[in-house]
């Protein structure tokens, strides 16, 4: 096994431009984390556009963080199986698969079905790790994962402002076209640019670990996203929630039990994996937070005492620096996780974002308060999204990557999934009547900022108790 790594990894030691790979996956990052907000800006005007009820109309956005969540781990462990560059190209064919039936659909059911198969290209943020790993030396790993993680908040943070040019001066369908643009390009990259992958790790997949982690995660997933409207307590509610948590208790006395298990929770059990597993709900609920809170206060009315009174299209410009400073800032994020390790970096990210919706939470007067406050959310995020990958490739075996970053996505997207909700019921509950509109409150907006504050003094506290964990290994053939 060693003589046979070592001679897949002097394979892919000989692609001349890896510079030139890492821009192309951090370029399919890209694309997949702009999903997320592609249709944020449509929110209020698809009840009318897809003649559906407001109700049905949520699931365009419910449905892609769902098959987001359950997709992610299920796509690395399939890259590990399969080779990671194969799996990202079966993905970026789902989101172009996806981005033309929703093109093409005058019917919510149409959309719901494209944005569903939208969700799955989250997966290439992880994989995209994981095969930089395989082709770098660690001392430019740091840099190019800081890259690659900075995507999930720069995909989203660019392409607000775009979506919301295309939503007030096009057709609708021009966003799904330009998502079914974007993942041509992405795929026609990767072809030409990403290495095939030779470091596999052998197994059969494992379907009915799949099957049953999917049934698990959708009934929970659908009790943090769904739960304020249909009622936390009401018998469908705490049927999700009960369900899915006794799905997931089976579905891991199984894996436990299996050869070959979709998810090795033993290593997921690890110390300094479980601890930044879990730190992670709380960073992607700040994440997210902000993306919930900030949009509204710019744009509400300054009449109801709350709004900034902003266009669309301003608000999103506004917004946008939290995902260039990640971007921005990824080379010394880099150079940090070289320099003192992820774990101070990561407690360091953390400190940030406390900060940050602290600093909100005392001075948020003038539309630049809210600029300044997202552009510290972008460092701690930054921060903190390049530092979880590299804390789990340097405490699991290579062959786990894939599987392992995956899981990691999937519990930052348990924290956008309850940020989204969580803030929701929150404005939604303390909001005053304006012309027969409810608008939330300014107390409303300081519940939400105290609740990120919250998720982000978890995330750090737990991120001093990560155990001390080894340098990453130096690939036998690859430069120091």
């Amino acid at each position: 096994m060693g003589d046979r790594d070592e001679r897949a990894r002097k394979r892919l030691s000989r692609n001349p431009n890896r510079a030139l790979t890492v821009a192309v996956l951090a370029f399919a990052g890209l694309a997949s984390s702009f999903m997320f907000t592609l249709v944020v800006p449509l929110q209020a005007e698809l009840p009318r556009l897809l003649d559906a009820s407001r109700e049905d109309t949520t699931w365009v956005v419910t449905i892609t963080l769902l098959v987001a969540a359950v997709a992610t781990p299920i796509s690395g462990r399939l890259g590990d199986m399969y080779g990671k560059r194969r799996i990202v190209v079966a993905l970026m064919i789902m989101l172009i698969v996806g981005s033309v039936i929703a093109a093409l659909s005058t019917s919510i059911v149409g959309v719901i079905v494209g944005r569903a198969l939208q969700g799955g290209v989250t997966g290439v943020i992880p994989l995209g790790i994981a095969i930089m790993r395989d082709i770098l030396p660690p001392r430019h790993l740091g840099t190019a994962v800081a890259l690659m993680s900075a995507t999930m908040g720069v995909g989203g943070a660019l392409g607000m402002p775009l979506a919301a040019y295309l939503a007030l001066n096009a057709d609708w369908h021009s966003l799904f076209w330009l998502a079914a643009g974007l993942g041509v390009i992405g795929l026609i990259l990767v072809l030409l640019f990403v290495p095939e992958d030779v470091l596999l790790s052998p197994g059969r997949l494992d379907v009915l670990g799949a099957i049953g982690l999917a049934i698990g995660l959708t009934g929970l997933l659908l009790y943090v996203s769904r739960g304020a409207e249909w009622g936390w307590t009401t018998p469908l509610g705490l049927s999700l929630v009960i369900g899915g948590v006794m799905v997931l208790l089976l579905w891991g006395w199984y894996q436990l039990r299996t050869k070959d298990p979709l998810l090795d929770l033993r290593v997921a059990a690890r110390p300094a994996v479980l601890l930044t597993n879990i730190a992670a709900i709380g960073m992607g609920f700040a994440l997210f937070s902000s993306n919930v809170t900030f949009p509204q206060m710019l744009e509400l009315p300054v009449e109801t005492g709350s709004g900034f009174g902003l266009d669309m299209i301003t608000a999103a410009f506004i917004v946008m620096p939290a995902g260039l400073v990640m971007m921005v800032i990824s080379p010394l994020s880099g150079w940090l996780e070289r320099t003192i390790g992820p774990r101070p970096l990561f407690t360091a990210g953390s400190a940030a974002i406390v900060l940050a919706y602290g600093y909100v939470l005392i001075w948020s007067t003038e539309w630049v308060h809210i600029l300044i406050a997202n552009a510290i959310i972008g460092v701690g995020i930054g921060f903190t999204f390049a530092a979880m990958p590299m804390i789990i490739m340097r405490s699991v075996p290579s062959n786990e990557t894939g599987a392992s970053n995956g899981l990691n996505a999937l519990f930052r997207s348990v924290g956008t999934s309850s940020a989204s909700a969580v803030m929701g019921g929150v404005l939604a509950s303390l909001s005053i009547d304006v012309d027969g509109v409810a608008v939330p409150t300014r107390e409303a907006f300081d519940v939400c900022f105290w609740l990120a504050i919250v998720a982000g003094v978890i995330a750090l506290v737990l991120s001093l108790f990560i155990p001390k964990i080894r340098p990453l290994e130096k690939h036998p053939s690859l430069p120091s």
